[in-house]
């Protein structure tokens, strides 16, 4: 069910109705499709009333990402590869220029050869190591580094995680630790941003279709492990992340920060099945 959380003003005998979010900018990190977990929070924020940034690595995902901003009535969209400090610092400049302030981060950037994604976590390389933390977690405290001092009236920082990060799962290895310590790095840049009143939590959602699902060896089976072992007894849908991820980015969650806020039909908290 969508959220309908709506002000109404009268003008002229007609009513207006004014999202959560409107009058609010923020820039969304790292939507690949019309699947993304981030596509997914994005329209949400739209249908609220934001007014939406959106950033993209290379021109094949120009390519997908542009209908997706324009379906939004979006066309503030900047060319962001995590990868280089000066191109963080060049993407954040520009929506100074453009805006001159911010109000929300979604950053929905990680990566891992697939590769090593198989088999065990001993097996990992120094070098795809290195490049998995740089993407899937540093990455976000240089965006933040370079947001807060843009959010002059306080904000929200929102990233994405899984609960590989705490638990051992096929397939996940490295990237698992580097969603450990994206968690780990949320709670420190909830210390060191809330007294300008900017929140940081991250979003773990449970399994469901996505590019990055379609990356990980034996992800059908863990959709399908998922939906008979949960609470709900089912697998979460994009509507409901996006609705979470509306909550954790406006002020309905106005004294929420530091945490990890799990979207997976309660799968987190089951330990041993009913039945095995």
């Amino acid at each position: 069910m969508d959220l309908a959380v709506q002000t109404h003003h009268w003008y002229s005998g007609d009513m207006i109705r004014m999202g959560i979010l409107e009058g609010k900018k923020g820039i969304v990190m790292g939507v690949a499709n019309s699947r993304s977990i981030a596509w997914g929070i994005a329209r949400k924020l739209a249908e609220q009333g934001a007014d939406l940034c959106f950033t993209y690595q290379g021109e094949s995902l120009l390519k997908r990402i542009e209908p997706l901003a324009h379906s939004i009535n979006s066309n503030f969209i900047l060319e962001c590869d995590v990868l280089n400090n000066h191109s963080i610092k060049n993407t954040f400049g520009n929506i100074n220029k453009k805006w001159g302030s911010l109000d929300f981060v979604l950053h929905s950037i990680a990566f891992s050869d697939k590769n090593e994604l198989k088999g065990k976590y001993i097996d990992s390389t120094r070098e795809n190591f290195s490049k998995t933390m740089l993407i899937s977690c540093f990455s976000f405290t240089e965006v933040a580094k370079e947001a807060y001092p843009l959010m002059n009236n306080g904000g929200s920082m929102v990233t994405l995680t899984y609960d590989g990060s705490q638990r051992a799962v096929p397939n996940y290895n490295v990237m698992g630790v580097a969603k450990a310590a994206l968690e780990s790095s949320v709670r420190y840049l909830a210390a060191d941003l809330g007294e300008y009143g900017i929140r940081v939590n991250s979003l773990s959602a449970g399994v469901m279709k996505t590019l990055a699902m379609a990356g990980i060896s034996g992800g059908k089976t863990m959709m399908k492990w998922s939906e008979k072992n949960s609470l709900m007894k089912r697998n979460i849908t994009l509507d409901e992340i996006g609705n979470s991820g509306l909550y954790l980015l406006s002020d309905l969650s106005s004294g929420v920060t530091g945490e990890t806020h799990y979207v997976d039909c309660g799968y987190n908290k089951v330990g041993v099945p009913k039945e095995i």
